[in-house]
């Protein structure tokens, strides 16, 4: 295991350098991001069996192989099959076996059954790999200097693509451990956290603020297309909270029974609950009157003073109304988030994968950034204006606008530099096998 994080450590590569305007002009600066980028999503399976990166334990998870697989397609599909001429697939119909959800591409594999794939095996997915990268490092070599703004930009795109796959391949292996009494373990457990302190309120006056990025942000730096156009948003007074909500704060909530208590509950969220028999968050589990988590580190003792993780956006407004207090609008996070430094926050690249608090000095929050994704009251939609690239890569966010609510911030899980104010995340309000958590806000007036 030592050496398995040792390897991670020595190829991850500080992406969170290059995510600017120079990577679109310098040539070597873009190899040289590609190929760490990539290698740090093979370091995330070096203590992996063959057999672990085939597990599949749900729908919406995808095993490890495919992972490594659709990452590859991406910058075939997207990159090779358009742009370099003579380009040969290495294989016929990996083009449908690892496109995830691309109409305007073509024909996919059904999802749930992923883990059927055990062709190609794991020796022939890396062999994959390798030939994509061979061709896609001749052909960066090679473009002229007119035309290679404009690919830098959808390498880019790529790299950033295969971010959001290194997050969710340590998710989804993390959940199908979960099933396993062996508890497998490819992190080293954290030490116990300290006492946060009591939680505090941050005032915000409120006003006219701006949400997203301008053209010229974007132009700059790269962000998504759901991060665009800003534009303005009216806030009414509120106040944030200093920090997470904390293990043994949830703890209270169930111990109070609040998952016994309807009142708490939007109507789908209680209807989720009865129906799933949900009575904790995903992967607790209770033996007398102790409390265990899985985590990446294996099996470990709830640690009270941990950031809480791992629960749906029912769970969290619950928690919130039981607190007398409701969930922050992605708009008031987003502007007191302009008070931090998201590079200071506990992302992937530190190697433990549980949640930690963290807090710079001079900041008014801790992990503000990182440890946890923060669920919000905000639906996932567009911002006014938004208009979707055309032809396939349209499809990356925009068609995904409807029934979701939206996280913000990062995790332990996220590769730093990957995540900036702006940065918009998803999911169904039932999801939880993310690291997600809660920060509460009130208004004012209720203080």
């Amino acid at each position: 295991m030592a050496a398995t994080i040792q390897h991670a450590r020595q190829h991850w590569g500080a992406f969170n350098t290059w995510q600017n305007h120079s990577l679109v002009q310098h040539r070597d600066v873009l190899l040289q991001a590609y190929q760490q980028v990539r290698q740090s999503t093979i370091s995330l399976t070096d203590g992996l069996s063959a057999e672990d990166m085939n597990l599949q334990s749900m729908p919406e998870t995808s095993p490890a192989k495919w992972h490594l697989a659709h990452t590859t397609w991406f910058f075939e599909t997207f990159l090779l099959n358009r742009y370099l001429q003579d380009y040969q697939e290495m294989h016929p119909d990996y083009a449908r076996l690892f496109n995830s959800y691309y109409n305007g591409i073509g024909e996919q594999y059904p999802r749930p059954r992923r883990s059927l794939l055990s062709r190609p095996d794991i020796d022939q997915v890396l062999e994959y790999r390798r030939y994509v990268d061979k061709h896609m490092l001749t052909w960066l070599s090679g473009i002229d200097e007119d035309r290679f703004p404009e690919m830098a930009k959808l390498v880019i795109l790529g790299l950033n693509h295969e971010q959001q796959h290194q997050e969710l391949l340590l998710t989804d292996i993390q959940h199908s451990f979960s099933f396993n009494p062996l508890s497998p373990a490819i992190a080293e457990p954290l030490s116990k956290q300290q006492h946060p302190g009591e939680l505090q309120w941050v005032d915000f006056p409120g006003g006219i603020t701006s949400l997203g990025l301008t053209a010229e942000q974007h132009q700059r730096g790269f962000a998504f297309d759901n991060e665009t156009p800003r534009h303005q948003h009216l806030l009414h007074p509120w106040q944030l909270a200093n920090r997470p909500v904390v293990n043994g704060e949830f703890l209270e909530f169930i111990q109070a029974g609040g998952y016994q208590q309807a009142e708490h509950w939007h109507s789908d969220g209680w209807s989720w609950v009865q129906q799933q028999s949900i009575s904790a968050p995903l992967y607790w589990s209770s033996e007398g009157s102790a409390w265990h988590r899985h985590t990446l580190a294996g099996s470990v003792e709830l640690d009270e003073y941990a950031p809480l993780s791992h629960i749906s956006w029912y769970e969290a407004c619950a928690y919130a109304s039981w607190r007398g207090c409701r969930l922050p609008t992605e708009a008031e996070w987003e502007h007191a988030s302009l008070a931090c430094n998201p590079e200071t926050g506990q992302f992937a690249d530190d190697l433990h994968w549980q949640p930690a608090m963290t807090q710079s000095a001079g900041e008014p929050f801790s992990s503000l950034f990182g440890s946890v994704w923060e669920w919000t009251a905000s639906s996932y939609s567009a911002y006014p204006g938004f208009c979707p690239p055309p032809g396939a890569l349209g499809e990356y966010n925009g068609k995904f606008m409807a029934n979701q609510y939206v996280l913000r911030g990062g995790s332990c899980v996220t590769p730093a530099g990957h995540i900036r104010a702006s940065y918009r995340n998803f999911f169904y309000p039932q999801d939880r096998w993310q690291f997600s958590g809660i920060r509460l806000a009130r208004d004012c007036q209720t203080g």
